[in-house]
């Protein structure tokens, strides 16, 4: 199976280097690296020049939602992974994806555990994390699917699926919201997959900006907290969080996932 990798970027090179050498060193042939570049101006395209196994797009894009979509629509692999431009992947990362689509005939996108580390690479600390649970996804208001070791079957985006260019902070939440209305099937890889960055410059760093995206995006899908008066809204909208985390609490506590670092 071909593997295709999409990197949106913007002015991130003092991390891409290491993103693209992580891909390389999954030493899987059948691969295609995208590198989405919004026209950098902090010697990114001097990096990329050292690496011409590349596929790069350099041009002003709407966003890093559309970034990555020009590099989905661009990708020919049959699994399609997205890989920001300061994460990398870990050793093995490509075996255990191949090795649950395989498995897993039915799953139409594989997640994995990963780790948070600082700037200069640092281990901050390991997040294990749970199988699917679309109650959970919805409610937590915290995304505990990582795009980082996200993979795709390619039918997702054959099937016309794409990020909406109008969310900056939350579209990886939005997206995942609306593939599981749609009924597409989630699954999890219980294996440490990639490195996810946590710098003062990081867009996770928004929090207030992705908190807001995320209402907006579950009220979007949502046709019963929609259907609901304003304060009754809020009211149900808070419960389903609390339990949404209390069942994520007694799950990670009954999978020893609370006893690592």
């Amino acid at each position: 199976m071909k593997i295709s990798i999409i990197t949106p970027s913007f002015n991130q090179g003092s991390f891409i280097q290491e993103a693209i050498e992580s891909v390389l060193a999954q030493q899987y042939a059948n691969v295609e690296h995208i590198i989405v570049d919004n026209c950098s101006t902090d010697g990114t395209s001097e990096i990329l020049a050292r690496y011409p196994h590349l596929k790069v797009i350099c041009e002003k894009d709407k966003g890093q939602s559309d970034a990555l979509n020009k590099g989905f629509k661009m990708a020919a692999g049959d699994i399609i992974g997205w890989l920001n431009a300061d994460d990398k992947y870990l050793p093995g990362c490509f075996d255990h994806v191949l090795e649950g689509f395989t498995k897993n005939p039915e799953f139409d996108l594989l997640y994995g555990d990963y780790r948070f580390v600082d700037a200069q690479g640092k281990l901050i600390r390991v997040r294990k994390e749970l199988g699917f649970d679309a109650f959970m996804l919805k409610y937590l208001h915290v995304l505990y699917i990582p795009t980082t070791t996200t993979f795709f079957r390619r039918k997702v985006f054959d099937e016309d699926n794409f990020l909406d260019i109008e969310y900056h902070y939350a579209m990886d939440y939005e997206f995942y919201v609306r593939l599981a209305s749609l009924g597409y099937w989630f699954g999890h890889i219980p294996w440490l997959m990639a490195d996810f960055r946590w710098h003062a410059q990081a867009k996770s760093q928004q929090i207030a900006k992705a908190k807001a995206e995320m209402e907006k995006a579950l009220l979007s899908h949502d046709q019963m907290l929609r259907r609901l008066p304003a304060v009754l809204r809020v009211l149900i909208s808070h419960l389903f969080m609390f339990l949404a985390r209390a069942k994520r609490t007694v799950l990670k506590f009954c999978h020893g996932a609370y006893f690592i670092k």
